[in-house]
This record gives C-alpha cells, structure tokens and sequence, in this order.
C-alpha cells in the first residue's frame, strides 16, 4: 500500500480528545521510551541513514551503515570517499545509485553552507539533496526533540484504519496528527504510531488478536481481540 491510498474506514470514524489520548497512554504503557531502529549516534548518521532508508527497510540499511560509519561518519569523511566509494558500502540498498549522488551533495552542502553540522531548522533541512518533509521530520523529532510527525505507510495505514486521524494524503494526516496528539504526548508520538503499525497494524494480516487498543479501533474489518475475552 502506498501513502497516497486510504485505508477504508467506518463512516464517521474519527476519535474523540479522550480516545485519542487513551490510544497513547495504552501506547505508553506498552512502551515507555521509543526510539527509532536505524542505528545512529550522531544527527549525521540519522540523517543520512535516513536518506538511505527511503524504499528500503531499516534492517537494509544497519547493515550498510554498520560497515560505513566506522570508516566514514562525518560529512568530510564521507565527501571524501566520493559517489563510487560510497556506492561500495550502500549497494545493498535500493535506489543506491541515486543515494549516494544525494548523500555526497548533502555533505558537499553541510560543509560549504554549515560548518559541517546538521541545521536544526526545517526550511535548511529540507534544501539538503535527498532531504523531504518527511526526513526533515525524522531529523527533527529523533535527533532534536521537536514534536514532529514523519508520516510514513505506517502511520498512514494506522491514522486511518483506527479513526485517530483520517485523511486521504500523507499531509492532511501528519496536520491532523500535530494537531491532536496531546502534548505529553506529542515528542514520542512518531515513534509509537511507526512502531505500532510495523509490528501490530500491519497492512496485510494486522495482529488484531493481540492489539492493545483494538476497542477504541474504528476500522470495520478488524478481528477479534484477546484483550476483550
């Protein structure tokens, strides 16, 4: 399923202020501190290892940058090596042709524009090569804090099917979502909601049974539910 395609949903399907909160308490509950799974220790890593992550999955691209960052994890290290050096580390990676073009500008304009460090502001994020919304909002939430919402299929899928924020396009999702997510919630909602539509609201066999929020789910053909027996 692509981002740009709705789940379907019960008619008048959206949740209220308190189900939506209780959807991330329940969240919370189940996972206190959540983080992102690609493998970072520095806002230059995370950036680039989500560029490289686009149409690839997180477990691709760990194992290219397990084998990179100790070579070559700063924006002058990684210049240095040049496209084709690049392309030797990240060729198990789809796109990797086109990836790697985008990561060494990206570090040809980090160093020439930034004194080699990660801008903190979207506008001077997202005019890095390779750099949309959605990757500025990763770097954003998971490298500086802020309560951005990256919204991924995941996340698409998960806004949709439960109600929590219907839309017909990644945008008017992520909007709805940056709207009602309380703020105690707000910093690590991102995470929760990637996390819970990789491994619970999957998009061909969601684990309905085990679904910790399956009640307040809006989504008219979930399954059964081991937490209402």
């Amino acid at each position: 399923m692509t981002a740009s395609r709705k789940p379907r949903a019960a008619r008048d399907s959206k949740l209220s202020p308190d189900q939506i909160s209780e959807v991330f308490t329940r969240l919370r509950d189940a996972n206190p501190h959540p983080t992102t799974e690609l493998e970072y220790t520095t806002p230059f890593e995370l950036l680039v290892a989500v560029v490289l992550s686009a149409q690839a999955t997180d477990v691709g691209v760990n194992k290219a940058t397990r084998k990179l960052y100790p070579i070559a994890n700063t924006p002058a290290a990684v210049f240095a090596l040049g496209e084709d050096g690049l392309k030797g580390y990240i060729n198990t990676i789809g796109l990797y042709n086109a990836k790697a073009a985008n990561v060494i500008a990206l570090c040809r304009q980090l160093l020439d524009l930034h004194a080699g460090e990660v801008p903190r502001t979207r506008d001077a994020l997202e005019a890095l090569p390779g750099v949309g919304r959605k990757t500025a909002n990763v770097v954003l939430n998971t490298a500086f804090g802020e309560p951005t919402i990256a919204v991924d299929t995941h996340i698409f899928r998960v806004a949709n099917r439960t109600g929590l924020a219907p839309g017909k396009d990644v945008r008017t999702v992520e909007d709805k979502l940056v709207k009602l997510v309380p703020g105690e919630f707000a910093r690590d909602a991102h995470h929760w909601l990637i996390l819970h539509g990789r491994y619970m609201c999957k998009a061909r066999k969601p684990d309905c049974l085990h679904c910790p929020i399956h009640d307040l789910c809006r989504w008219p053909d979930k399954g059964p539910s081991s937490w209402e027996t």
